[in-house]
């Protein structure tokens, strides 16, 4: 095959555009709660990958663009979108209140702060964790747990949303 100098810059110039686009081939997030008995309060740590983020962001909104940097307007979205899919339940089942703190994009990945007060013991409670479960098939979520000193793990993916916490 002969190709001109003008075809061969076209042709290397779509191939480095396309390694530039490529996503990487898993799907996790990764979510930390340490309770806080000072405070009485679940400090919440959530690392989500950022192009995932702007996915589900543009997917919750009509298909608006999103690009999440650290000092961006998009906090209102990311919060609403974090509410729908992430909670602290009680032993009634219902959702908590929470405070979101904000979030902070590092490298490839975002991180997501909530707080939530929790003065009662957490018998009977349970985490909600369904972040990205509607953008990929594959998607797994680890939750870390530190609840004084008890250090628990759990695994959210396929139909397993909802996790007691056994504390």
């Amino acid at each position: 095959m002969n190709l001109s100098m003008p075809k061969i810059v076209i042709l290397v110039t779509i191939l480095m555009i396309a390694a530039g686009f490529e996503r990487h081939d898993f799907h996790t997030s990764i979510t930390r709660m340490d309770y806080n008995a000072k405070e009485k309060s679940f400090e919440v740590s959530l690392r989500v990958f950022t192009d995932d983020l702007e996915s589900a962001l543009s997917k919750e909104n009509g298909g608006q663009k999103f690009v999440v940097v650290n000092n961006d307007k998009n906090d209102a979205f990311v919060e609403k979108y974090v509410r729908k899919r992430f909670g602290l339940l009680n032993a009634q089942k219902q959702k908590k209140a929470y405070t979101y703190v904000g979030k902070e994009q590092e490298a490839d990945a975002t991180w997501i702060y909530m707080e939530i007060p929790c003065r009662e013991m957490p018998n009977g409670f349970a985490v909600q964790n369904e972040v990205l479960f509607e953008l990929f098939d594959d998607q797994t979520n680890l939750l870390n747990l530190n609840y004084q000193a008890q250090r628990k793990s759990y695994i959210f993916k396929g139909e397993q949303k909802v996790h007691e916490l056994g504390i």
